[in-house]
């Protein structure tokens, strides 16, 4: 009971650890953003390790990698996506075996299994983040925007105004709108290649507000203030689904991950518990239980996930 207490501890200060690696590198990202503006820093580093990943970073998939963890909206790299998984993994088999006496090789197959549930429900999971969050930000855009155009200022100086206030993601994707604007790419232009980063229906009904506003006039503040007030309702709606299907969702995780459990702590208390496990109609079964386990948890996500 004391080793299974000291583990528990050892679990949650290594979370507590890998949580507080992620806020102090994106705080040490933002000052580096900062400073590159007054100063040019030396980014070049020297552990065998970062530049063998550096050197993965660069490869095709790695770029498809890439792509899928800004859209889920985890600030890492691809090299440290895969060291944090493999990691993870050996912490398991280490864990098993020590904790739940599990022999080699049942126990490399459990954390095998584990990440593997883990990176699909990872990424389904956040799916789209990156663009949810952004569109929770739009009408503050919008508001910001609004204001600028009663102020008087062009749609190129509110954006501009825009970009310097709000924060990431919107400020940077209107930082890079404004950058293009200021190097003389078309207004257009550079309104649909901000669109095809960003694939939202709400941004994409904003950038045609502001298309169409550009090419027949109009009063844009009074546009941009509706849409703003429309987006603000459509955001508290999500929020009160959220809330009501709350329980659902934390189910879904609860559910698969309960049985793993109870099924490891039977294994300490029976003795040879999953010894039939390791035979060949024990992993069919195995199989089965773990495909059931994932399918069950995409179909109560798949019930919950309700589009407004």
């Amino acid at each position: 009971m004391i080793i299974a207490i000291f583990y528990g501890l050892a679990i949650l200060c290594a979370i507590w650890g890998v949580y507080s690696l992620l806020g102090y590198r994106s705080q040490k990202r933002e000052w580096r953003r900062a400073m590159g503006q007054y100063y040019e820093l030396n980014n070049q580093r020297k552990s065998f390790l970062v530049v063998l990943g550096d050197r993965f970073d660069q490869t095709p998939y790695a770029e498809k990698m890439r792509g899928k963890l800004h859209q889920a909206n985890l600030p890492l790299t691809p090299s440290e996506f895969y060291g944090m998984l493999l990691v993870g993994g050996m912490g398991i088999a280490v864990v098993s075996t020590s904790m739940f006496q599990l022999a080699f090789p049942l126990n490399v197959m459990i954390a095998g299994g584990l990440i593997a549930i883990i990176y699909f429900a990872l990424f389904a999971i956040r799916k789209n983040k990156y663009q949810e969050r952004f569109d929770d930000q739009l009408s503050e855009v919008c508001r910001l925007l609004g204001n600028a155009a009663r102020a008087g200022m062009t749609i190129n100086q509110g954006i501009e105004l825009a970009a310097r206030e709000m924060v990431y993601p919107a400020g940077d994707e209107l930082k890079r709108l404004a950058h293009e604007l200021r190097l003389g790419v078309d207004f257009e232009r550079a309104l649909i290649n901000t669109q095809n980063r960003i694939p939202s229906r709400d941004f994409k009904l904003f950038i045609a507000t502001l298309l169409i506003q550009k090419r027949s006039g109009g009063n844009l503040h009074a546009i941009l203030d509706e849409m703003s007030q429309t987006l603000e309702e459509r955001k508290i709606l999500n929020q009160t689904i959220k809330t009501m299907t709350a329980e659902q969702r934390y189910i879904s995780y609860i559910l698969p991950a309960l049985p793993i459990f109870l099924i490891l702590v039977m294994n300490t208390i029976v003795e040879g518990f999953l010894k039939p496990i390791a035979t060949a109609p024990g992993m069919i079964l195995m199989g089965l239980f773990l495909a059931g386990s994932v399918l069950t948890f995409f179909l109560i996500r798949k019930v919950t996930n309700i589009r407004v």
